[in-house]
């Protein structure tokens, strides 16, 4: 009997996402909550658990291919013989497994998919995860380490010889003793991990995929397309079609991960060639939509302040002093926010256009806009308000360090109930910010700059920001908004007078 691991909803609405790399083979005997496919969405490549144990009996989709959430993933077949072969054994209730040779033990609940993404069972025997959604799991899973020989789109390993100098994707790090074969073969599908990379080659007109990268497994690294470029030339570079492949379907929804031909793009009815085309990936497609939706469904408002956050940096001084931590403006500034929000549960809300109804959430889950090698994307830290000070400093630390790579969790990408923007680190002093759909507010921190500030009557030299906050008209009104503005400022300016609250 098979069962089939069913694709979720990846967060925000993601509903397709990229095979990047199957981390198990027809055959692989799986435990619970083990990782067996890495998968590329439009926020972010996540390493997905499968919910119950088995023998992969059948892989969902090959390298490179886009799966949709509600398809077959994996199927996995129950080991009958197992209890054939350990009759002394203690009785399991292994997921699938009828029909034992031993009459003492029960059989197991049948789990049924309820919706994609969702193994509902009547009862949870210890060796399933139980209901759980799939990509979370319910026990903690390291990420798994990619099998040199397991196909993925980064190709696969060269043999058992030494390690290869590793590179970073855009060319920067350690560079490889492997040099690029600098000659577009359409039927080659070399691995491209940094978009950075992809774009640059877009904008000369070829795919990047298309050369053979210098980096560790083939990966074309930005050296790699900044050579090609410069041996060829900067115009747009033709690139010839296979001898023996058919002819492109039209549907330029057919094109791999985006990508056009230069070819394609001159054929275009009203191109020019004093213009250049570069399509979207599928993280700027989401947020186009993302953006698109909230200025067309909210009407926004927006408030903002200048603010003295001299006391700020004197807090943070005196808690390292205290305490021998480190304690960044960020995650001071988070703190208070979560702290005005729920007393100000307004702006921590949601509004539903079906219903004309105002949804207050019960908790804080903190969304943290940050800008990535992949594009702008907001993971949450949730259960925001229930958390101290050093515990929510060290999850929006983790999350940070997701960002850098572009590999959250899948539960890191859903469920903000309000978004904190330092738009500051871009170095500007405010914003108009979008509200990030469904929420109700946005806060954004612009950076800290010295100015004159009147302190006592005088002149003086003080840290100063502005704070910005971006409101639906609909959930709150401006003297809400103006309230909560005004009560994280006075954290601000007098971190003391909330510490006994935190």
């Amino acid at each position: 009997m098979n069962r089939d691991f069913i694709l979720p909803d990846l967060g925000e609405g993601l509903t397709e996402a990229e095979v990047v790399a199957w981390l198990v083979q027809p055959g692989d005997e799986v435990r619970i909550d083990q990782p067996v496919v890495e998968l590329e969405s439009a926020k972010s490549v996540v390493q997905l658990p499968t919910p119950f144990a088995g023998v992969v009996a059948a892989l969902g989709g090959e390298v490179g291919q886009v799966l949709h959430a509600g398809q077959v993933l994996l199927s996995l077949a129950q080991p009958e013989a197992a209890d054939a072969a350990e009759p002394n054994a203690a009785p399991t209730a292994q997921a699938g497994t009828g029909g034992g040779t031993n009459s003492g033990a029960e059989s197991p609940a049948t789990a049924q998919p309820a919706e994609p993404g969702i193994v509902v069972a009547e009862s949870a025997p210890a060796e399933e995860s139980g209901a759980v959604l799939i990509g979370y799991g319910t026990r903690a899973s390291a990420p798994t380490v990619r099998s040199s020989s397991a196909p993925s789109r980064f190709g696969r390993g060269r043999g058992s010889g030494p390690a290869e100098p590793a590179g970073s994707p855009d060319g920067e790090g350690p560079a490889s003793t492997a040099t690029a074969i600098l000659e577009l073969d359409p039927a080659r599908r070399s691995p491209v991990v940094s978009p950075l990379v992809r774009r640059l080659a877009r904008e000369h007109g070829f795919d990047a995929s298309r050369l053979e990268g210098s980096g560790p497994q083939h990966l074309v690294v930005r050296r790699d397309v900044e050579s090609f470029i410069a041996r060829r030339g900067d115009g747009p570079i033709a690139v010839p079609a296979p001898a023996a492949a058919p002819a492109p379907a039209a549907d330029a929804s057919a094109a791999p991960s985006g990508h056009r031909d230069a070819e394609a793009d001159a054929a275009e009815p009203g191109r020019t060639s004093g213009e250049r085309r570069v399509p979207l990936d599928r993280l700027q497609k989401a947020a186009a939509a993302q953006f698109t939706r909230s200025r067309r469904e909210i009407p926004d408002a927006t408030v903002w302040m200048d603010v003295d956050a001299t006391g700020l940096f004197e807090a943070r001084r005196d808690l390292l002093a205290a305490t021998g931590e480190s304690f960044g403006i960020t995650a001071l500034v988070a703190r208070f926010t979560v702290a005005a929000l729920v007393r100000h549960p307004s702006l921590n809300a949601a509004f539903d256009a079906e219903r004309d109804e105002i949804v207050f959430h019960d908790d804080v889950h903190l969304g943290m806009a940050a800008q990535t090698p992949r594009g702008l994307v907001v993971p949450v830290v949730h259960g925001a308000g229930r958390m101290s000070l050093r515990v929510l400093r060290d999850a929006i630390a983790e999350r940070t360090e997701q960002a850098s790579s572009g590999r959250f969790p899948p539960s890191a990408l859903s469920g903000g109930t309000f978004t904190l923007n330092n738009y500051g680190t871009l170095g500007v002093d405010g914003s108009a910010a979008i509200i990030n759909h469904p929420q109700a507010a946005m806060l954004g921190i612009g950076r800290i700059v010295e100015r004159p500030w009147v302190v006592d009557g005088a002149l003086a030299v003080r840290r100063v920001t502005e704070l910005t906050v971006s409101f639906d008209h609909r959930v709150c009104d401006g003297a809400e908004a103006a309230a909560f503005l005004t009560e994280v400022a006075r954290s601000i300016e007098r971190p003391v007078s909330v510490l006994a609250d935190l």
